[in-house]
């Protein structure tokens, strides 16, 4: 199943180097009908949008609404250094 646009930050990530990144919280149902979550990130002067693995696992989607609406910019930091550590691939998307 394709994923689904969870929640559109309106705060922007920063990496270590002072580039803002806008944050987007994205989900998919698996098999056993829990939602998996992870956080796409993509800079704002123009680039490849990066990709966390599974930041979290919710028993359905109202759930992992509210995980996402929770988050906040320090979390949102720490994502971003997360998922611009994983390889990415030639679609430009991080590891499932």
């Amino acid at each position: 199943m394709a994923e689904s646009l969870i929640h559109d930050f309106t705060m922007r990530a920063r990496d270590q180097d002072g580039h803002l990144y806008r944050a987007r919280a994205t989900g998919r149902e698996r098999e056993d009908g829990t939602w998996i979550g992870r956080i796409q990130f993509t800079p704002l002067g123009g680039g490849v949008t990066r990709s966390t693995m599974r930041e979290t696992t919710q028993p359905n989607r109202t759930a992992l609404v509210y995980w996402a609406y929770g988050l906040d910019e320090v979390y949102l930091d720490g994502a971003l250094e997360r998922a611009l550590r994983e390889p990415v691939s030639s679609t430009g998307a991080s590891r499932a």
